[in-house]
């Protein structure tokens, strides 16, 4: 099937080496600051990580929401999702490696990676998240790639696949809520010692990564003249609401011990995140933004006609993944580290060569995600 991959007219090869290009100028940038060292970043020893593990995290949430349609597929047998499944699963293989590459990125050195192996900790999250994710990268590419497969000779999909896909809903779920306890395990830092940031994690993930995977169905639609299921689309808006809501509750929750606690070295984080601290208010516009994007997107996706209309639905998922971004990835990660262990407060914002290399990540992923999505679409016409 790989073949597949190489057949396009002028603007899909234009748009790959579009993305070959930007992939290539932030991969020479980083290959350029592992042998000058990290001075081209804005991190601090207040501030160890930026937006490099902000993205990771997110990512790693977008990747987990593919059993919002792994699970009524091969649970539940709602035919609906048959369409959309392997594109939930091949954006899973590209999130997953897109989070993969920042871990990568914030390193700053390739060979660190060897660390894990040479010194293996099974005490440690960052252990079990170094197993986790590439598990689940090769488990949904293995998924996708002999679903396709079956479905492309017609034959039914083997029995070892579908045990595979049953094991992937209980390992994506096992995969964010690890990310989260690397958080969570850090008790000198109030914002993240939270027994509720797991749920809030898997929370945030469902509405980010469902609101992707209906934007990126539109856009195959669009592009290729491939539906892959009104009804699905419809029903994981649906869901797109209620885990918008559910992640905005216990935003709110966790926020409720901080402030009738009135422990002030637990307040301090929050009050700099929504009011600012000391003068200093860097992420109090990100923070409210991403509210006022989530409520506005659940009152735009409450409604039935919004839910219909395909650029009311692609206006209100782009505003969760930006709330989810925003709220899950920037603020939390950069908060978190606020004020220091000092007392002090020290701000952060991303440098150029940062923003560069963070773009060429999204690139070398949509450029996987691309040829990946073309084998897909090929055969899905194929079979029609």
């Amino acid at each position: 099937m790989l073949e597949k991959a190489l057949n396009g007219g002028r603007a899909y090869w234009s748009w790959l080496l579009l993305l070959l290009t930007v992939a290539s100028v932030g991969l020479a940038l980083y290959l350029w600051q592992a042998a000058n060292g990290v001075e081209l970043f804005g991190l601090s020893r207040d501030v160890p990580w930026g937006i490099f593990i902000a993205n990771d995290t997110f990512m790693v949430g977008v990747a987990a929401s593919v059993v919002m349609v792994v699970l009524p597929l091969y649970l539940h047998g709602q035919r609906d999702f048959a369409g959309i499944a392997v594109l939930g699963e091949f954006m899973a293989v590209a999130a997953v490696m897109t989070a993969l590459l920042f871990v990568l990125a914030d390193l700053g050195q390739p060979g660190r990676l060897l660390n894990i192996l040479l010194y293996p900790n099974p005490a440690s999250p960052f252990f079990w998240n170094s197993i986790l994710l590439p598990g689940f990268l090769i488990l949904n590419l293995v998924v996708g790639w002999f679903v396709l497969d079956a479905e492309r000779h017609e034959v039914d999909v083997p029995r070892w696949v579908t045990l595979l896909v049953l094991l992937s809903i209980p390992w994506a779920i096992a995969m964010h809520t690890v990310t989260s306890f690397i958080y969570s395990g850090l008790p000198a830092r109030p914002m993240w010692d939270s027994a509720i940031l797991a749920p809030r994690f898997l929370a945030s993930a469902f509405a980010s990564g469902t609101a992707s995977l209906i934007i990126l169905s539109l856009v195959v639609r669009r592009c290729s003249g491939f539906d892959p299921g009104s009804g699905a689309i419809r029903k994981l808006a649906t869901i797109v609401v209620y885990a918008t809501v559910a992640n905005l509750f216990l935003v709110l929750v966790g926020l409720f011990p901080v402030a009738y606690g009135g422990v002030e070295s637990q307040q301090d984080p929050s009050r700099y995140l929504y009011l600012g601290l000391n003068g200093h208010s860097g992420l109090v516009p990100w923070a409210w933004l991403s509210i006022l994007l989530s409520v506005g997107a659940i009152a735009l996706l409450v409604s039935p006609g919004a839910r219909g209309s395909e650029w009311a639905l692609l206006v209100a998922c782009g505003a969760v993944c930006v709330s989810m971004w925003m709220d899950k990835g920037f603020a939390l990660v950069v908060g978190g580290f606020v004020p220091s262990s000092f007392g002090e407060v020290t701000e952060y914002l991303p440098t150029v060569p940062e923003l560069v290399i963070t773009l060429s990540v999204y690139a070398a992923a949509a450029l996987l995600l691309t040829l990946l999505y073309k084998i897909a679409v090929a055969v899905k016409k194929e079979t029609l």
